[in-house]
């Protein structure tokens, strides 16, 4: 595949995810939508959610194309609701995933996506974290956007609380043993 073509793809991964920013809204103190969130639920099923939408994330970044980079895909979720009845995990979740790689000592961000959606989780002692992921929603692309997400969310707290990218870049330059100030460049 040409430089251009890889270009394109990155160009047009920006505006999605910039789409989603826009239409997600902004976040207010990092806490909104949380209020009533079983903390210990979350603590046991953000893991697996997280590891879910990096697998997911896997093939889908220019940086994982160029060995050199040693890019891979690092996620976090953040729980808008939460919900527990016989034995199966209901999570809306704000998401965030961005590629990463490292090149002569700074940080590249390849690619990303973000926005919500609604994950079912059941628990499974043989499943690593206790829980399985056994489905997962994502809004339509486009038309269709706002409705998903006022019929899976309550608005007020749907999906607009996105994690933020710091705790991303912080983690992916300690995964690359880079310095906490190392810089990031784009691809």
């Amino acid at each position: 595949m040409t430089v251009g073509r890889w270009g394109t793809g990155l160009a047009a991964t920006g505006v999605l995810v910039a789409t989603g920013v826009w239409a997600m809204g902004p976040g207010a103190d990092g806490a909104r939508g949380r209020a009533g969130v079983d903390e210990r639920l979350w603590s046991a099923v953000r893991p697996v959610i997280e590891a879910r939408l990096v697998a997911d994330s896997r093939g889908g970044g220019y940086g994982e194309a160029v060995p050199a980079f040693r890019a891979r895909w690092f996620c976090r979720a953040q729980a808008q609701d939460l919900e527990e009845r016989d034995g199966l995990v209901r999570a809306g979740v704000s998401t965030l995933c961005l590629e990463y790689g490292v090149r002569a000592g700074a940080l590249l961000e390849c690619g990303g996506a973000q926005g919500p959606q609604v994950l079912r989780l059941r628990r499974d002692t043989g499943a690593a974290g206790g829980y399985r992921v056994v489905s997962a929603q994502r809004p339509p692309e486009g038309a269709g956007y706002a409705q998903w997400v006022d019929a899976h969310f309550d608005r007020e707290t749907a999906a607009d609380d996105a994690p933020p990218t710091s705790t991303l870049e912080a983690t992916a330059r300690t995964h690359f043993g880079l310095p906490a100030n190392a810089p990031v460049r784009p691809c």
